[in-house]
Protein backbone atom coordinates (compact mmCIF):
# COMPACT_ATOMS: atom_id res chain seq x y z
CA UNK A 1 0.00 0.00 0.00
CA UNK A 2 1.39 3.61 -0.69
CA UNK A 3 1.85 6.04 1.93
CA UNK A 4 0.80 9.23 1.49
CA UNK A 5 4.16 11.04 0.80
CA UNK A 6 4.83 8.43 -2.10
CA UNK A 7 1.59 9.35 -4.00
CA UNK A 8 2.68 13.40 -3.25
CA UNK A 9 6.03 12.83 -4.98
CA UNK A 10 4.38 11.08 -7.95
CA UNK A 11 2.17 14.18 -8.38
CA UNK A 12 5.12 16.50 -7.95
CA UNK A 13 6.40 15.02 -10.67
CA UNK A 14 3.92 14.47 -12.91
CA UNK A 15 3.63 18.89 -12.51
CA UNK A 16 7.15 19.08 -13.24
CA UNK A 17 6.74 17.16 -16.14
CA UNK A 18 3.81 19.04 -17.55
CA UNK A 19 5.31 22.44 -16.86
CA UNK A 20 8.49 21.59 -18.87
CA UNK A 21 6.30 20.73 -21.91
CA UNK A 22 4.52 24.30 -21.69
CA UNK A 23 7.79 26.15 -21.21
CA UNK A 24 9.27 24.31 -24.31
CA UNK A 25 6.29 25.30 -26.52
CA UNK A 26 6.91 28.45 -25.79
CA UNK A 27 10.41 29.01 -26.19
CA UNK A 28 9.85 27.45 -29.48
CA UNK A 29 7.26 30.18 -30.84
CA UNK A 30 9.55 32.96 -29.71
CA UNK A 31 12.67 31.56 -31.52
CA UNK A 32 10.59 31.17 -34.73
CA UNK A 33 9.24 34.91 -34.62
CA UNK A 34 11.69 37.64 -36.34
CA UNK A 35 11.25 41.44 -36.35
CA UNK A 36 10.20 42.80 -39.78
CA UNK A 37 12.15 46.20 -40.92
CA UNK A 38 9.78 49.21 -41.82
CA UNK A 39 10.12 50.48 -45.18
CA UNK A 40 8.48 54.07 -45.83
CA UNK A 41 8.50 55.66 -49.36
CA UNK A 42 9.62 59.15 -50.40
CA UNK A 43 13.62 60.99 -49.94
CA UNK A 44 15.55 60.97 -46.88
CA UNK A 45 14.72 64.09 -44.95
CA UNK A 46 17.26 65.51 -43.22
CA UNK A 47 16.91 67.70 -40.01
CA UNK A 48 19.24 68.90 -37.19
CA UNK A 49 18.68 68.58 -34.20
CA UNK A 50 17.95 72.40 -31.96
CA UNK A 51 19.01 72.14 -28.41
CA UNK A 52 21.25 70.56 -25.76
CA UNK A 53 20.95 67.49 -27.57
CA UNK A 54 21.79 69.21 -31.05
CA UNK A 55 25.47 68.02 -32.43
CA UNK A 56 28.34 70.77 -31.88
CA UNK A 57 28.65 73.08 -34.41
CA UNK A 58 31.75 73.14 -36.51
CA UNK A 59 34.89 75.08 -35.66
CA UNK A 60 35.65 78.17 -37.91
CA UNK A 61 37.83 77.84 -40.50
CA UNK A 62 36.76 74.27 -40.64
CA UNK A 63 33.81 74.11 -43.18
CA UNK A 64 33.09 71.09 -43.84
CA UNK A 65 30.90 70.90 -46.92
CA UNK A 66 27.68 69.60 -46.60
CA UNK A 67 28.02 65.88 -48.16
CA UNK A 68 24.33 64.13 -49.29
CA UNK A 69 23.74 61.12 -48.27
CA UNK A 70 23.16 58.61 -50.50
CA UNK A 71 19.72 57.60 -50.91
CA UNK A 72 18.62 53.92 -49.15
CA UNK A 73 18.18 51.79 -52.74
CA UNK A 74 14.71 50.22 -52.30
CA UNK A 75 14.84 46.56 -50.40
CA UNK A 76 12.25 44.34 -51.66
CA UNK A 77 9.79 43.45 -49.16
CA UNK A 78 10.76 40.25 -47.42
CA UNK A 79 7.65 37.92 -48.24
CA UNK A 80 6.59 36.99 -44.45
CA UNK A 81 7.26 33.59 -43.38
CA UNK A 82 5.01 31.15 -42.60
CA UNK A 83 4.63 31.09 -39.09
CA UNK A 84 4.90 27.66 -37.26
CA UNK A 85 1.66 25.40 -37.05
CA UNK A 86 1.31 25.16 -33.91
CA UNK A 87 2.40 22.17 -32.27
CA UNK A 88 -0.33 20.13 -30.45
CA UNK A 89 0.31 20.14 -27.03
CA UNK A 90 0.41 16.94 -25.38
CA UNK A 91 -2.40 15.58 -23.05
CA UNK A 92 -1.45 15.38 -19.74
CA UNK A 93 -1.45 12.53 -18.53
CA UNK A 94 -3.81 11.43 -15.99
CA UNK A 95 -2.20 12.45 -12.45
CA UNK A 96 -2.96 9.28 -9.94
CA UNK A 97 -6.04 9.19 -8.08
CA UNK A 98 -4.67 11.26 -4.90
CA UNK A 99 -6.50 9.49 -1.81
CA UNK A 100 -8.40 11.74 0.22
CA UNK A 101 -8.21 11.72 3.69
CA UNK A 102 -11.33 10.35 4.14
CA UNK A 103 -9.91 7.17 2.35
CA UNK A 104 -6.59 7.24 4.48
CA UNK A 105 -8.46 7.80 7.73
CA UNK A 106 -10.61 4.90 6.51
CA UNK A 107 -8.09 2.49 5.98
CA UNK A 108 -5.99 3.56 9.03
CA UNK A 109 -9.07 3.37 10.92
CA UNK A 110 -9.00 -0.36 9.21
CA UNK A 111 -5.54 -0.85 10.45
CA UNK A 112 -6.64 -0.11 14.04
CA UNK A 113 -9.47 -2.37 14.35
CA UNK A 114 -7.56 -5.05 12.83
CA UNK A 115 -4.50 -4.18 15.75
CA UNK A 116 -7.34 -3.82 18.35
CA UNK A 117 -9.28 -7.67 17.39
CA UNK A 118 -6.08 -9.26 17.52
CA UNK A 119 -5.37 -7.76 20.63
CA UNK A 120 -8.71 -8.85 22.28
CA UNK A 121 -8.11 -11.98 20.58
CA UNK A 122 -4.85 -12.20 22.73
CA UNK A 123 -6.45 -11.24 25.33
CA UNK A 124 -8.93 -14.29 25.30
CA UNK A 125 -6.84 -16.21 24.74
CA UNK A 126 -5.11 -15.57 27.82
CA UNK A 127 -7.82 -15.34 29.86
CA UNK A 128 -8.49 -18.94 28.52
CA UNK A 129 -5.62 -20.23 29.45
CA UNK A 130 -5.61 -18.12 32.36
CA UNK A 131 -9.04 -20.24 33.61
CA UNK A 132 -7.74 -23.82 32.51
CA UNK A 133 -4.77 -23.28 34.36
CA UNK A 134 -6.90 -22.14 37.60
CA UNK A 135 -9.51 -25.52 36.33
CA UNK A 136 -6.49 -27.37 36.66
CA UNK A 137 -5.00 -26.39 39.99
CA UNK A 138 -8.27 -27.03 41.23
CA UNK A 139 -8.61 -30.12 40.42
CA UNK A 140 -5.16 -31.01 41.76
CA UNK A 141 -6.37 -29.67 44.83
CA UNK A 142 -9.13 -31.76 44.98
CA UNK A 143 -7.74 -34.91 44.36
CA UNK A 144 -5.45 -33.97 46.93
CA UNK A 145 -7.70 -33.30 49.23
CA UNK A 146 -9.63 -36.84 48.52
CA UNK A 147 -6.11 -38.70 48.69
CA UNK A 148 -5.66 -37.27 52.72
CA UNK A 149 -9.78 -37.71 53.64
CA UNK A 150 -8.96 -41.49 52.23
CA UNK A 151 -5.85 -41.72 53.94
CA UNK A 152 -7.51 -40.22 57.04
CA UNK A 153 -10.25 -43.20 56.91
CA UNK A 154 -7.06 -45.56 56.79
CA UNK A 155 -6.30 -44.89 59.54
CA UNK A 156 -9.14 -44.76 61.21
CA UNK A 157 -10.49 -48.18 60.05
CA UNK A 158 -6.37 -49.53 60.67
CA UNK A 159 -6.90 -47.70 64.75
CA UNK A 160 -10.33 -49.71 65.11
CA UNK A 161 -8.52 -52.90 63.65
CA UNK A 162 -6.28 -52.86 66.32
CA UNK A 163 -8.86 -51.16 68.86
CA UNK A 164 -10.54 -54.46 68.32
CA UNK A 165 -7.51 -56.91 67.85
CA UNK A 166 -6.47 -55.94 71.16
CA UNK A 167 -9.78 -56.40 72.92
CA UNK A 168 -10.10 -59.62 71.57
CA UNK A 169 -6.87 -60.76 72.70
CA UNK A 170 -7.69 -59.77 76.17
CA UNK A 171 -10.74 -61.59 75.65
CA UNK A 172 -8.80 -64.19 75.01
CA UNK A 173 -6.63 -64.02 77.46
CA UNK A 174 -8.78 -63.75 79.87
CA UNK A 175 -10.67 -66.91 78.76
CA UNK A 176 -7.44 -68.86 78.88
CA UNK A 177 -7.12 -67.61 82.74
CA UNK A 178 -10.65 -68.93 83.38
CA UNK A 179 -10.30 -72.15 81.78
CA UNK A 180 -7.03 -72.21 83.64
CA UNK A 181 -8.81 -71.53 87.04
CA UNK A 182 -11.32 -74.82 86.23
CA UNK A 183 -8.63 -76.91 85.05
CA UNK A 184 -7.01 -76.13 88.42
CA UNK A 185 -10.27 -76.48 90.41
CA UNK A 186 -11.05 -79.63 88.65
CA UNK A 187 -7.56 -81.25 89.32
CA UNK A 188 -8.29 -79.95 93.03
CA UNK A 189 -11.17 -81.52 93.16
CA UNK A 190 -10.22 -84.64 91.83
CA UNK A 191 -7.48 -85.10 93.83
CA UNK A 192 -9.65 -84.35 97.02
CA UNK A 193 -12.38 -86.97 95.96
CA UNK A 194 -9.09 -89.33 95.09
CA UNK A 195 -7.70 -89.07 98.53
CA UNK A 196 -11.39 -89.22 100.41
CA UNK A 197 -12.45 -92.27 98.33
CA UNK A 198 -8.43 -93.75 99.50
CA UNK A 199 -9.48 -92.78 103.27
CA UNK A 200 -12.48 -94.13 103.18
CA UNK A 201 -11.17 -97.29 101.61
CA UNK A 202 -8.58 -97.67 103.88
CA UNK A 203 -11.02 -97.48 106.69
CA UNK A 204 -13.08 -100.10 105.28
CA UNK A 205 -9.54 -102.21 105.31
CA UNK A 206 -8.76 -101.17 109.18
CA UNK A 207 -12.58 -102.11 109.85
CA UNK A 208 -12.08 -105.58 107.91
CA UNK A 209 -8.42 -106.69 108.39
CA UNK A 210 -7.75 -106.56 104.83
CA UNK A 211 -3.82 -105.53 104.20
CA UNK A 212 -1.56 -105.05 101.47
CA UNK A 213 -2.65 -103.81 97.83
CA UNK A 214 -5.64 -105.28 96.37
CA UNK A 215 -7.46 -104.77 93.10
CA UNK A 216 -9.34 -102.25 93.81
CA UNK A 217 -6.96 -99.54 95.04
CA UNK A 218 -5.05 -100.37 91.72
CA UNK A 219 -8.14 -100.14 90.05
CA UNK A 220 -9.07 -96.39 92.02
CA UNK A 221 -5.27 -95.57 90.96
CA UNK A 222 -5.66 -95.93 87.47
CA UNK A 223 -8.65 -93.85 87.37
CA UNK A 224 -7.31 -91.08 89.58
CA UNK A 225 -4.15 -90.92 86.72
CA UNK A 226 -7.46 -91.37 83.84
CA UNK A 227 -9.54 -88.54 85.16
CA UNK A 228 -5.71 -86.24 85.96
CA UNK A 229 -4.34 -87.02 82.02
CA UNK A 230 -7.87 -86.68 80.59
CA UNK A 231 -8.71 -82.54 83.31
CA UNK A 232 -5.18 -81.70 81.67
CA UNK A 233 -5.99 -83.03 77.42
CA UNK A 234 -5.90 -80.20 75.05
CA UNK A 235 -8.31 -82.31 72.59
CA UNK A 236 -8.03 -81.49 69.42
CA UNK A 237 -10.26 -81.30 66.48
CA UNK A 238 -9.69 -85.00 64.65
CA UNK A 239 -9.73 -86.74 68.13
CA UNK A 240 -13.25 -88.66 67.31
CA UNK A 241 -15.08 -90.88 70.15
CA UNK A 242 -14.41 -94.10 70.70
CA UNK A 243 -10.79 -93.46 71.01
CA UNK A 244 -8.47 -96.02 72.51
CA UNK A 245 -5.02 -95.73 73.37
CA UNK A 246 -2.08 -97.84 75.15
CA UNK A 247 -0.15 -94.97 77.31
CA UNK A 248 3.22 -96.39 78.87
CA UNK A 249 4.66 -93.75 81.40
CA UNK A 250 7.70 -93.63 83.19
CA UNK A 251 7.51 -91.89 87.03
CA UNK A 252 9.24 -91.76 90.26
CA UNK A 253 8.00 -91.73 93.70
CA UNK A 254 5.60 -88.60 94.46
CA UNK A 255 4.09 -88.24 90.77
CA UNK A 256 6.69 -86.83 88.76
CA UNK A 257 6.65 -87.97 85.25
CA UNK A 258 9.94 -88.41 83.39
CA UNK A 259 8.08 -89.81 80.40
CA UNK A 260 5.16 -90.40 78.32
CA UNK A 261 4.62 -93.08 75.32
CA UNK A 262 1.75 -94.13 73.34
CA UNK A 263 1.87 -96.92 71.91
CA UNK A 264 -0.26 -99.86 70.80
CA UNK A 265 -3.09 -100.64 69.87
CA UNK A 266 -3.81 -96.89 69.70
CA UNK A 267 -6.64 -95.80 66.65
CA UNK A 268 -5.55 -92.54 66.98
CA UNK A 269 -3.66 -89.98 64.94
CA UNK A 270 -0.51 -88.31 65.52
CA UNK A 271 -1.86 -85.14 66.54
CA UNK A 272 -3.82 -86.60 69.18
CA UNK A 273 -1.55 -89.06 70.22
CA UNK A 274 0.92 -85.98 70.85
CA UNK A 275 -1.65 -84.57 72.66
CA UNK A 276 -2.26 -86.84 74.96
CA UNK A 277 1.56 -87.81 75.44
CA UNK A 278 1.56 -83.24 76.49
CA UNK A 279 -1.58 -84.15 79.04
CA UNK A 280 0.18 -86.81 80.65
CA UNK A 281 2.92 -84.29 81.44
CA UNK A 282 0.62 -81.22 82.29
CA UNK A 283 -0.89 -83.79 84.64
CA UNK A 284 2.41 -84.04 86.43
CA UNK A 285 2.55 -84.95 89.36
CA UNK A 286 0.48 -87.63 89.06
CA UNK A 287 -1.95 -89.31 91.68
CA UNK A 288 0.73 -90.75 94.27
CA UNK A 289 -0.50 -89.85 97.98
CA UNK A 290 -2.36 -92.96 99.07
CA UNK A 291 -1.62 -94.86 96.45
CA UNK A 292 1.80 -95.82 97.57
CA UNK A 293 1.29 -99.54 97.62
CA UNK A 294 0.10 -99.85 94.30
CA UNK A 295 2.80 -97.19 92.84
CA UNK A 296 4.91 -98.58 90.50
CA UNK A 297 7.69 -96.46 88.31
CA UNK A 298 6.17 -98.15 85.04
CA UNK A 299 2.78 -98.38 84.90
CA UNK A 300 0.65 -99.01 81.73
CA UNK A 301 -2.70 -98.24 81.39
CA UNK A 302 -5.70 -97.76 78.47
CA UNK A 303 -6.44 -93.70 77.60
CA UNK A 304 -10.05 -93.84 76.37
CA UNK A 305 -12.50 -91.11 75.18
CA UNK A 306 -16.59 -91.86 74.37
CA UNK A 307 -17.26 -88.34 73.30
CA UNK A 308 -18.10 -87.00 76.72
CA UNK A 309 -16.43 -83.63 77.77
Amino acid sequence: MESFSDKARAFGLAFALHAGFVLALLIGLWWTHQARPVVMPGPVIEATLVGPTAAPKPRSGTRQAAQPKPEPKPQPKAEPKPEPEPQPRPEPKPEPAKETPTEVQRQDLVEREKVAALAREQAEQAKREEEARVRQQQVLLEQEEKQKKLREEQQKQLAEIRKQREAAEKKLNLEKERLAQIEDRNKQAAAREASAAETEHQAERAQTGAGGADNDLAARYAAAIQAAVTQNWNRPESASAGLRCSLNITQIPGGDVLSATVGSPCNADAATRLSIEQAVMKAAPLPYQGYEKVFQRSIKFNFKYDGQD
